[in-house]
Parts: structure tokens; C-alpha cells; sequence
């Protein structure tokens, strides 16, 4: 059997490849409309999607779509635009006016296609009127130290926008639009991938008032003002502006899961998928995942090893220290102190599109040596999580993960080896 981390390597391969936007995307696309096609999106898959588009699509075809800086590939009809993540920038800004310039003045017999994926909240910045892009930032990097889930802080970004929460479906009208959607949120809810620009919102004025005060947020006035107004609500499901969109989920964290899954038992592991989904601190998955992993390796359950532990979905991070980290990083070294170096257990947790956080890696990967290897060097991992600064620990192990963009986003990727008893 191959090295634990060679191992754990390529299930995260497989789990990547699954989502590649070059397999993915030609098999959903829809049939031409009669009159004009236009290409928009945004996210961290967008680029790869729109070259997808442009080598699949049988007619002429027209747009733009955003992606994260570094992500971006080139395209000879569609125009790519690198922008701001996870904090919003102009350059963001100027492409979401671009997005919404190109569904002006569409008819009944024309297209929008609209691709999306994780990342597009934050890439995709139209400010609702009264609303400056400094608010917005203020706001989303508050919300980005708070720990408040995916689906809070979208709820909020959705309406400080003038383009999320449906509203360009809205603008598009009375366009047909398909919308083709890479999922990275946990349950795969359409309207908090990229904050549903182009589906109907759930969610309300209070709701996202009620997650500012729930973690103490304090926003500019202009922000007040404006969610304090009825015209910051959203479009709402039954509303006729969706009459004619139609949303196709392209690629999703279980699938990703598993693919990994398959990929274990062709090596002859047995792969336990626990769900695509978890959520809470990085370091309280950590805890509870790493007494999973003893319980496999010390009784046999729920599976026997050899085995690997999956799952996905995105964990938070509550900032309180000064340090380096990603919610992968903090999971890990979360994870080797609950472990403390129990000899037959080895981990990857890394983010699917290639960037944990806003640093330059995936992810890491650990083992048992891990916080021994740590100490040797004078190091105290304990305090290092403390100031979450886990990514200055790998770095020195030299247990950093770096593949680049993917340009892909399925979510977390976590999987855990158990090794077989001597």
C-alpha cells in the first residue's frame, strides 16, 4: 500500500476532479435560443466554465464573468475579469456593472447563461443605491472574523445588493435564463451559492439584521439606513420574474465525497462518508472528528481499518489572534492536538478550489510525528492555535499544501486515514 500521505493526496485528486468545470459543464449546457446568447457568472470556477462554454457552444456567444485574481484563464469571446476575494474591490465592483450592462435590453427569444460558483458573493459587488463599496467591505470583513456561517453572512450580503438575491434574473428579464451552478454550501441551497443572483431569496431584511446583532456587528449608517428600508428587500420565491429561469447543479460536495470514495476502495481502503455538509469552528469539528478517527483505529468501529474518514462542507473560524490561518489549517493542527500523536492516523483537510482562506495554499496535512516534529523546533502548537496561526506551524514543518488555483469549488475536503493495527 502507498505512503499515507501519497494516499491521502490523491483522494483529494479524485475528489477535485470530479468537479473539473471542463467535464462538468458541456454535458448540462442548454440548446441555443433563436436570438442572442449572453454569458455571464461569477465565482472561482468562472473562468474555467466560460472556456468550457466557449469550446462546447455551437453558435456565436457574448459576455463576461468574474473570478478571484489568479483564477482567471483565457477566453476569446467571453471577456474574464480578475477581482477581489474574499474582500470585495472595485475591480468587482466594475465587472458586476459590466454583468448587469449585458442583460439590458434582452428579449423573449434570448438567452442568458449564467455560471456560478463559490466565491461569487465577494466577487460580484453592485452596492445597492446609498450603499458605498467601502460599506461593503466593512461589513464583509467583519463578518469574515465573526465565525457566522455561509448562509448568515449571504443573507446579509444579499441585501446590501443591487445584484445578488435574484435581482439580476430580475434585470434580465424577460430573457430565458439557465443558470449552471457549482455547489460549495452546505445542502447545495441555490440561493447562498454566489448569493443566488439569478433564484429566488428565502431570506429577509430582518434575518439579515438579526445576524448582525447576533454577532455584534456594528455597520455603517448607511447600512442601517438601508436594510431599515422596504426597497432593500429581495425577490421572493412565486415572484413571475422566474418564470423562465431554470437552475441546473452541475457538480456538488457529495459527489466530490464520492469520488473519493471510489477512488479509496480501488485502493482498497474503506472509505466512511460522514456528510458533505458540517459546519461549526474548525477546531470543534477537529475535537469531535478526531474521537471518530480513535474510535475507528482503537475498536473497530464503524468500519475496521484500514480506512479513510470523509467529509466536506465549510467550517468557521473565529478570529481572536494575530496569527496566520484558513479554516483547513485550523482544523488540522485542531485535530493533531486532540490526536496527540496516535501512531496509525494521518489527515488532509484542504479547500477544493486551491486557497485556504486568503493565504496561498489548499490545505496541510498531518500525521503522527506532527506535533513532535512541532515541538522539536520550539514550537507550541496549543498557543499557535490560540492565535490562529496555523499556518505558520505547517510552514515550517513543511506540511503545506500548495496546488494553486483549481479553478474549481466544491468546499472543504477533509479525509482522514486510519491506518491497519501492527
Amino acid at each position: 500500500m502507498a505512503e499515507p500521505a501519497d494516499i491521502l493526496r490523491r483522494l483529494f485528486d479524485a475528489a477535485v476532479a470530479r468537479a473539473d468545470p471542463l467535464r462538468v459543464v458541456p454535458p448540462n449546457l442548454p440548446e441555443p435560443p433563436r436570438g442572442r446568447t449572453v454569458v455571464v457568472g461569477a465565482g472561482k470556477a468562472a473562468a474555467a466554465m466560460a472556456k468550457a462554454v466557449e469550446d462546447s457552444w455551437p453558435g456565436p456567444i457574448e459576455g463576461v464573468v468574474v473570478t478571484r485574481y489568479g483564477h482567471g484563464l483565457p477566453c476569446s469571446r467571453i471577456d474574464v475579469v480578475e477581482a477581489g476575494h474574499p474582500m470585495p474591490d472595485a475591480a468587482g465592483r466594475e465587472a458586476a456593472a459590466h454583468v448587469m450592462a449585458q442583460v439590458d435590453g434582452l428579449g423573449a427569444d434570448d438567452l442568458v447563461l449564467c455560471l456560478i460558483s463559490g466565491g461569487g458573493s465577494a466577487l460580484l459587488v453592485q452596492p445597492a443605491a446609498g450603499i458605498s463599496l467601502e460599506d461593503k467591505q466593512a461589513v464583509t470583513r467583519a463578518l469574515l472574523r465573526s465565525g457566522a456561517a455561509i448562509d448568515e453572512m449571504n443573507a446579509v450580503r444579499k441585501h446590501l445588493s443591487a445584484i445578488k438575491g435574484g435581482r439580476l434574473a430580475q434585470r434580465a428579464a424577460p430573457a430565458r435564463v439557465v443558470t449552471l451552478a457549482i455547489s460549495d454550501v452546505p445542502g447545495d441551497d441555490p440561493s447562498v451559492i454566489a448569493s443566488g443572483p439569478t433564484v429566488p431569496d428565502p431570506t429577509t431584511r430582518a434575518d439579515a439584521l438579526a445576524v448582525l446583532r447576533r454577532y455584534h456587528i456594528a455597520v455603517p449608517e448607511a447600512v442601517r439606513r438601508h436594510l431599515d428600508d422596504p426597497a432593500a428587500e429581495t425577490p421572493k420565491p412565486g415572484d413571475a420574474v422566474f418564470e423562465r429561469t431554470e437552475l441546473r447543479m452541475i457538480a456538488t460536495p457529495q459527489e466530490a465525497l464520492d469520488a473519493a470514495a471510489a477512488a479509496a476502495r480501488a485502493m482498497g481502503l474503506a472509505p466512511l462518508v460522514l456528510s458533505d455538509s458540517i459546519e461549526g469552528e474548525a477546531r470543534e469539528v477537529a475535537r469531535v472528528l478526531a474521537a471518530i478517527a480513535r474510535q475507528v483505529a482503537d475498536r473497530g468501529q464503524p468500519v475496521p481499518a484500514p480506512c479513510v474518514v470523509l467529509s466536506g462542507g465549510e467550517t468557521t473560524v473565529t478570529v481572536r489572534g494575530n496569527g496566520r490561518g484558513g479554516r483547513n489549517a485550523e482544523f488540522l493542527l485542531g485535530l493533531a492536538i486532540a490526536l496527540q500523536g496516535h501512531g496509525r492516523i494521518h489527515a488532509i483537510a484542504c479547500d477544493t478550489d486551491g486557497i485556504d482562506g486568503s493565504e496561498d495554499n489548499a490545505g496541510a496535512l498531518i500525521g503522527p510525528e506532527t506535533l513532535a516534529r512541532a515541538r522539536a523546533l520550539g514550537l507550541d502548537p496549543a498557543g499557535m492555535l490560540a492565535d490562529n496561526d496555523a499556518y505558520s506551524l505547517f510552514e515550517k514543518l513543511g506540511a503545506l499544501l500548495v496546488t494553486g488555483p483549481t479553478r474549481t469549488n466544491v468546499n472543504d475536503f477533509r479525509a482522514i486515514f486510519v491506518g491497519s493495527p501492527a
